[in-house]
């Protein structure tokens, strides 16, 4: 098994000017083939990119746009606004969860019609009462496309609906998208339910929402995410499953065969690339001698990235001993993967013996249980 490699610098003054040498990419084993034209599938907490297949292209994305107008309602609104049904949301065609005109719901339960019944009319509710009308709140959608770096998405609307040319993303900005939404506790709330009753204003029983994404129910740690079907955008589908402290998430559009599709990558992701623990909360990374006894550097959090076999052999984390702040600076290859804070103690000699056995006992103990 692949080991990480720690090494220690005495002294650097100038972090930036350090030119890190270039380790040759280990090849990687392909991604399963999948029917969908674009498909990307990504690790949640780090935000890699762990296969593609054409995730550039700019495509329609049917109702995977709710994603966005959900993240948006939640950080834009109040989940326990009161939204009332315009007449214009009552009379959006296609899927709906029939609001009445001029119903009024919390938009919480709003937000369970719009991502688990895909409701057009909840859509354009949330909407109005979030961005004042579907174009205020379409610009609302494009600043967070903006902030979230989805260079190659605009949205118009906030359904999916084939009603503009100028309505598309891709599958990378959707990947992109999903993994920011699902870090949101309310979000990650929602979607991972596979049914929901929610009330019904005038009538003496609730509606029962039963989730669309059928993921919930095929595939073991399912927690996520978005069905999409149009015309002309065909099958579209956003899912993401959590195995062993690991959230993948894998956007497959224009996918005859997307439940199959988003299966095999999420098996790949999890098969292939581990979430491995570089670095502990509060491990001890290295010390300095000093008159009175020593000055002992120790990470102020854990890190861990998604990493192939034959990846960890070509992690490389550097203690950094900045005149400022001492840091930690975790490369793969010539990428850095992330730098961490190191806080310093002082400890005297005694203290510093028992602490280093410690800390070389559980490094020992960590070598022989990765080989086994």
């Amino acid at each position: 098994m692949g080991r990480i490699r720690v090494r220690k610098l005495v002294m650097v003054l100038i972090v930036s000017l350090l030119a890190l040498p270039q380790l040759v990419q280990a090849a990687e084993p392909a991604p399963p083939p999948v029917s969908a034209e674009t498909a990307v599938l990504i690790d949640v907490t780090s935000g890699r990119i762990l296969a593609e297949k054409q995730g550039e292209k700019k495509m329609r994305i049917a109702s995977l746009t709710k994603i966005m107008t959900a993240i948006v309602a939640l950080e834009e609104g109040n989940s326990q606004d009161i939204v009332t049904t315009s007449d214009k949301a009552y009379a959006k065609e296609g899927s709906s969860i029939y609001l009445k005109r001029g119903e009024k719901m919390k938009m919480e339960d709003m937000l369970y019609g719009l991502m688990l019944r895909s409701g057009n009319d909840a859509a354009v509710a949330i909407a109005e009462h979030v961005g004042g009308s579907v174009e205020g709140f379409a610009r609302l959608m494009n600043e967070k496309a903006e902030y979230l770096g989805m260079q190659s998405s605009h949205f118009t609307n906030p359904h999916g609906l084939d009603d503009s040319n100028n309505h598309y993303s891709t599958a990378r900005d959707m990947a992109v998208l999903t993994a920011y939404a699902l870090r949101n506790p309310e979000f990650r709330k929602i979607v991972s339910a596979e049914v929901k009753s929610i009330p019904w204003e005038g009538e003496k029983w609730e509606r029962k929402l039963l989730n669309k994404n059928k993921m919930l129910r095929l595939y073991k740690g399912a927690d996520g995410v978005k069905t999409g079907y149009t015309k002309l955008a065909k099958r579209c589908l956003a899912s993401s499953a959590s195995r062993n402290g690991q959230q993948l998430a894998v956007i497959v559009l224009n996918a005859p065969n997307d439940w199959d599709d988003s299966m095999s990558w999420l098996d790949y992701g999890f098969s292939n690339y581990p979430l491995t623990e570089i670095i502990k909360d509060k491990q001890r990374m290295g010390e300095e001698k000093q008159a009175d006894g020593v000055l002992a550097y120790y990470s102020s959090r854990s890190f861990s990235y998604p990493l192939s076999e034959e990846e960890k052999s070509l992690v490389d984390v550097r203690l950094v001993r900045n005149i400022n702040q001492p840091f930690l600076e975790i490369t793969l290859g010539t990428s850095v993967l992330a730098r961490i804070k190191l806080t310093m103690e002082q400890e005297t000699m005694a203290q510093a013996l028992s602490n280093r056995f410690t800390s070389n006992l559980e490094s020992f103990i960590r070598t022989m249980l990765e080989g086994m």
